[in-house]
């Protein structure tokens, strides 16, 4: 006699045994070439309070150029990911001048439910967005630049990927966005790390401290005792002179919540090619639990392939446990929080080149640890 799956599982846990996990399932979510789009780049994925998940990317119109005719574009899934509608027009500017718009990295206000998407134009202004109707429609762009741009500053972007929302401590309610920037040394540009944030739930928004030099694209998670954790690309081997220090990830702690950063350290396990990464907690937003860390990137040191999750349970310290999802090329992603111990990836990848789609892998904790 078989007995399906589901009979298994409950059987098993009637009698107290660890019953293999599913495997992980993935989605092709956005294909170059299709819907009018040259390339869709750029991903982040975020949960919001009704259970959506609402997929953000970048739409290159004419090429896989990071400058161009670039539109804001977002899917919705009202299942978990298992399921997701139709590409929806987020914002463009010029119709086919070539305007970018792009980097998306929203975050929740959890007393309100309201979303906010902030956004660059050109990577020279810092634009932000509201919805509060689970992100089926937006307000117009607000433009921010002068309070979280320094004059001296060339580049900027928002994330990519997301921000969040601090939940215990004198800065609690604070919603932080993760950037970065640029100045000029020696006629030489170089990249810095940075946050942005709003004490008033997105009314206002203001530039908040600076990590370092030769940092760059970074996410950030709030740890149990209230401080503030920064992961980063890091440029210390190729531009900084320190070629020890280079392909892996940096990393920094504030106390104050985003104000300031201590000197930055250098995680010798979470090896990158240079690229973004995503940081979250396993933890659904709004819930703040002692569930651990997750981290996901190319794991690789000479290209960008492998896409590797890996689990924390000590709040970074160390990374014992990591599953690949994606053994060819791959390269930006971003985590999310589909419900309890389930978690959801939207990354780039492909099998000849890493920017062919963006696809959406679903896995659970239980895969992720067995």
């Amino acid at each position: 006699m078989r007995l399906c799956y589901f009979c298994i599982a409950v059987l098993g846990a009637l009698l107290g045994i660890n019953v293999m996990a599913a495997e992980p399932t993935y989605v092709d979510l956005f294909s170059s070439g299709s819907d009018g789009y040259h390339t869709y780049r750029i991903p982040s994925v975020i949960r919001t309070p009704k259970g959506t998940l609402l997929a953000f990317c970048e739409g290159r119109k004419s090429s896989r150029s990071d400058h161009g005719d670039v539109d804001l574009v977002m899917k919705r899934s009202d299942d978990g990911g298992r399921n997701w509608g139709p590409m929806q027009l987020v914002y463009e500017q010029g119709g086919d001048e070539a305007i970018t718009i792009g980097n998306p990295c929203p975050v929740i206000d959890q007393s309100t439910g309201t979303l906010w998407l902030t956004l660059c134009r050109d990577n020279d202004h810092v634009l932000v967005m509201s919805s509060r109707d689970d992100g089926k429609s937006w307000s117009v762009p607000r433009d921010i630049t002068a309070d979280v741009k320094d004059e001296s500053w060339g580049w900027v972007a928002t994330g990519p990927g997301v921000g969040i929302q601090l939940t215990r401590g004198p800065q609690k309610g604070r919603l932080v966005i993760p950037c970065d920037h640029s100045i000029e040394r020696d006629g030489k540009r170089v990249m810095s790390s940075h946050v942005m944030y709003s004490d008033d739930l997105g009314k206002t928004w203001q530039r908040g401290g600076t990590v370092g030099l030769h940092t760059d694209e970074c996410q950030l998670v709030e740890l149990l005792d209230g401080s503030l954790m920064i992961n980063m690309r890091n440029y210390w081997g190729r531009d900084g002179g320190r070629p020890e220090l280079g392909q892996m990830r940096a990393v920094s702690i504030s106390k104050n919540g985003g104000d300031s950063w201590a000197k930055p350290t250098f995680d010798k396990i979470l090896i990158e090619p240079i690229c973004q990464a995503s940081f979250i907690r396993l933890a659904i937003p709004g819930n703040m639990q002692p569930g651990g860390l997750l981290f996901c990137n190319p794991a690789s040191r000479e290209s960008r392939r492998r896409l590797t999750v890996r689990y924390s349970t000590d709040e970074g310290k160390t990374w014992p446990i990591d599953r690949l999802l994606h053994e060819g090329p791959s390269a930006y992603s971003c985590l999310v929080m589909i419900k309890d111990e389930v978690i959801g990836c939207l990354y780039e990848g492909g099998e000849k080149g890493a920017y062919e789609k963006l696809i959406f892998v679903r896995f659970d904790k239980q895969w992720l640890t067995e």
